[in-house]
């Protein structure tokens, strides 16, 4: 119906208004609708890329390692026999000295006087002892005329006995007078490195017949040399029990093999072996003193330095091993990441074991046949899809 001022035909063009802006505004919905799906589709990454490598599997046995201290195998302190001044200094300081070398001279003219001294007294108790003989031979000729009594020829055997003990006191005089001199040169008693000396020509030295020698110089070894390290008793312990078990020889039977690494070093540069154990625990620190031998034959090594010890700590074993870059810590575990078939990746739980030429031992939660995430690891997530890509072989491994 429509009023005479034509009010039906307003309401129809305000329905078609209306209707016109639904349609609008389904039609721009419906677009959106079209265009969401694969806007949405283009945004999903792609699973990335990582590195998997499956665990090597080989022979290996346990090193325990220590910090130990180097000693010299033989020190000397070099210290006058005679005392005196010292007349020159003959080495050069922190040397390498022979046995024999001569180190120190002390003025030898007091003890030259003393030995002509006891040359002379020799002369005259020889000389006695041949005047006595004769004395002695006479009165055995004449003892059997009885121009002498046998009392006479008594007196006379006993003076040449005194005679001969007179004459073997003055040899010893001037042996003792002769050595003297001798022990005005010092010289080196074994071969080594020589450290400072500690007295300079001029001064006055004290010989050892007083009990108060002055100390010289002193000398070390250093091919072969000894390091000292003091075992814990747990690993005692742990070691005891695999001697007795058969899987382990002792070190006080056989000389067990040990590698020394230096201070600054990151691997063993020096080998040696175990060649001594002490007899008891020091109460104090519930530790066992060991000692090993090592080469040194390029003298790189001085007495008093500090190096660590590795010493075999177990029979050889079967072990699976992964690079150490692979092994990731959560709290207090250690855990590595396994790409599993369907390429998603999974948390593993692991127990390590020592480091083995640049691989980690994996004592437990590990198979042979896992691809162990060795590279790529901050991108990987569990649960979620990767792109693994399989290693050449294991940084640091041998097949």
């Amino acid at each position: 119906m429509s009023g005479p001022d034509g009010s039906e035909q307003f309401v129809k063009k305000h329905d078609f208004v209306q209707l016109s802006a639904i349609a609008g505004l389904l039609t721009a919905a419906f677009a959106l609708a079209g265009c969401d799906k694969p806007a949405s589709q283009a945004a999903a990454p792609p699973p990335p890329p990582v590195t998997v490598a499956q665990p090597v599997k080989r022979t290996v046995t346990d090193w325990d390692e220590f910090t130990g201290r180097f000693e010299a195998v033989e020190e000397v302190q070099v210290r006058p026999r005679v005392g005196g001044f010292v007349n020159s200094v003959e080495f050069q300081d922190g040397a390498i000295v022979r046995q024999g070398d001569l180190l120190y001279v002390i003025d030898p003219r007091p003890f030259e006087a003393v030995a002509a001294q006891a040359d002379g007294q020799l002369s005259d108790a020889r000389a006695k002892v041949e005047l006595a003989k004769r004395e002695l031979d006479r009165g055995l000729n004449l003892v059997q005329t009885s121009a002498v009594s046998e009392q006479v020829v008594d007196q006379r055997r006993q003076a040449l006995q005194a005679a001969h003990a007179a004459e073997v006191q003055a040899e010893g005089a001037l042996k003792a007078a002769k050595l003297n001199i001798e022990f005005t040169h010092v010289t080196a008693p074994l071969t080594g490195r020589v450290s400072r000396h500690l007295v300079s020509p001029g001064n006055l030295v004290q010989g050892s017949d007083n009990g108060a020698s002055t100390l010289l110089t002193s000398i070390v070894t250093l091919d072969p040399i000894y390091i000292y390290f003091d075992m814990d008793e747990a690993t005692y312990i742990k070691y005891s029990k695999l001697w007795f078990e058969g899987r382990r020889p002792s070190s006080r039977d056989t000389a067990n093999p040990v590698q020394v690494t230096l201070a600054g070093e990151t691997k063993p540069s020096h080998e040696g072996t175990i060649n001594f154990l002490d007899n008891r625990l020091d109460v104090s620190t519930g530790t066992l003193r060991s000692r090993a031998v090592i080469k040194n034959t390029d003298l790189s090594i001085l007495p008093g330095q500090f190096g660590r010890v590795r010493l075999i700590g177990s029979a050889p074993y079967e072990a699976l091993l992964i690079p150490d870059v692979a092994v990731a810590t959560d709290q207090s575990r250690k855990m590595v990441f396994v790409v599993k078939p369907d390429d998603t990746v999974e948390a593993r739980p692991v127990v390590l074991g020592p480091l083995d030429d640049g691989l980690r031992v994996i004592r437990e939660g590990l198979k042979a046949d896992d691809r162990v995430i060795v590279n790529g690891i901050q991108r990987a997530r569990v649960g979620a899809k990767v792109a693994p890509q399989t290693a050449q072989a294991p940084a640091g491994g041998k097949s």
